[in-house]
């Protein structure tokens, strides 16, 4: 951008901050207090709010689209692909295709060209189906390999594809069982600091649940672990994991796909490792 003129200096956004130069050119380290009323400098801060605002949301669509599988209509890619924090959230994500095979790690998209990728040859190649799969990496064969290629490469997801956390459902499993126990049990103090966490994490609490929605082969299901719905400052720990459909019908494991069991294991994980540690510790 550029500068914009606040009284006797001009301010523009570099990197998403608001900075300033004197009427000599002479770059400031900070802007002047006596600046932080000036029309334009209150411009540029909302600006920036909204942009980095813009930016976190683009990330969080794309890393739906992946968690759901969702196909993409190329024309979308297309379309969003000229701005910057689409494309830094896009940049690099492997792209199947309609066999489920990989096609390669997206750098490109052109309305007319299609997709342009680096195929796992290395090789940077074009392909232009109608719809662009962006799956979710507990589908994809090979991910270790993937990923140490990614590696060499110099891929830098911003969305977590390659280096998300996955988990396979094991072989050795009671299919008519309706809950994973693993991780529950994990201790808080305070129920009011497991939802933050939960919060924090980008999940939802409904009804006393985590919840985390994942859209498979067409199917609702959602995972959830109980954390309590009772007053916010007494104890609580985190329940069993389980699953529902679209009816809020308790699932057995056995019908629980590979995306939902990934997800629905993920976020158990992560919120009984914020337990407190220290009243184990006592107890050991």
């Amino acid at each position: 951008m550029g500068w914009v003129t606040a009284g006797d200096y001009e301010v523009a956004l570099d990197g998403g901050k608001v900075v300033c130069r004197n009427a000599a050119g002479r770059r400031l380290k900070s802007v002047p207090a006596k600046l932080a009323d000036e029309p334009a400098v209150i411009g540029l801060r909302q600006l920036a709010e909204w942009l980095e605002r813009h930016e976190r949301q683009c990330l969080t669509d794309v890393e739906r689209w992946m968690v759901r599988s969702l196909p993409v209509p190329l024309a979308v890619i297309a379309r969003v692909w000229p701005d910057p924090a689409w494309r830094s959230a896009l940049r690099d994500l492997v792209v199947t295709g309609a066999d489920g095979e990989v096609a390669g790690f997206l750098r490109d998209a052109d309305p007319e060209r299609g997709l342009g990728l680096v195929d796992l040859d290395g090789d940077t190649v074009r392909i232009a189906p109608d719809l662009v799969r962006l799956p979710h990496p507990v589908l994809l064969e090979d991910l270790e390999e993937l990923r140490e290629f990614a590696v060499e490469l110099g891929v830098e997801q911003r969305a977590q594809q390659l280096f998300r956390e996955v988990w396979h459902r094991p072989a050795a499993l009671d299919a008519g069982s309706t809950a994973v126990e693993e991780y529950a049990g994990g201790a808080f103090k305070e129920l009011r600091f497991l939802h933050g966490r939960v919060t924090q994490l980008g999940y939802r609490v409904r009804g006393g649940y985590a919840v985390c929605s994942v859209l498979e082969d067409g199917r609702g299901v959602e995972a959830r672990v109980w954390v309590g719905d009772y007053d916010g400052y007494e104890e609580t720990e985190t329940g069993p994991l389980m699953w529902t459909d679209a009816a809020g019908r308790e699932l057995r494991l056995g019908q629980v796909g590979p995306v939902a069991w990934s997800e629905g294991m993920r976020m158990a994980a992560a919120l009984y490792a914020g337990r407190d540690i220290e009243d184990e510790e006592q107890a050991a």
